[in-house]
């Protein structure tokens, strides 16, 4: 009889991924990985102490997953900011239960603003930015912040299907929003 088929670590995280992004990380249990993997829940407990832990690992790649989402500009001729800002929206609409799971959960890397856009979790998205608007990075953290917020609220009312996206509306308000962010630090740095 051949030895059974190891399950990994990256295995369970892999399914318990998978189950986040069709149902939702609170639906993610040592038995719905385990069904998923068509194993016992004991290979899910013996890698991850708790159900927590595993959400974490989760968490991790679900952050991984959205930071490549954001930097895969469909329209790159748009500009940086806007693609950004357009995908960061799209995800939301996408993949809503991640876009859930990342940013409404509790589970976010920083509990405070400032800890967020100095997270290395961001330094891709950052770099990109400033590249692109030949800012200072501390110009271009303050432009980030402005849009952020903005294209934050957009996406957080699409995803909890509180709002159908219009994307001519949308772009046109993120476009304005990034103008007037711009031209604030520029002004400020007079």
């Amino acid at each position: 009889m051949p030895p059974k088929a190891k399950i990994t670590r990256e295995m369970i995280v892999d399914a318990a991924f998978a189950i986040a992004r069709e149902a939702g990380a609170e639906t993610i249990n040592a038995r719905t990985v385990a069904e998923r993997l068509k194993c016992s829940t004991q290979p899910v407990m013996y890698h991850f102490a708790t159900i927590e832990e595993l959400k974490r690992a989760v968490y991790t790649k679900a952050d991984e997953f959205h930071t490549e989402y954001l930097m895969d500009m469909k329209k790159p001729q748009e500009g940086v900011m806007l693609g950004i800002g357009l995908n960061y929206i799209c995800f939301a609409i996408e993949e809503p239960h991640l876009f859930r799971f990342l940013f409404q959960s509790g589970l976010a890397v920083g509990s405070s603003l400032l800890e967020m856009i100095n997270s290395e979790e961001l330094i891709p998205v950052i770099s990109a930015m400033q590249e692109a608007m030949e800012l200072s990075m501390e110009q271009t953290r303050e432009v980030f912040v402005t849009i952020a917020m903005f294209a934050h609220g957009y996406a957080s009312i699409i995803a909890n299907n509180s709002l159908e996206y219009d994307e001519k509306v949308v772009s046109l308000h993120l476009e304005r929003a990034y103008r007037g962010a711009v031209l604030a630090v520029r002004e400020g740095a007079k």
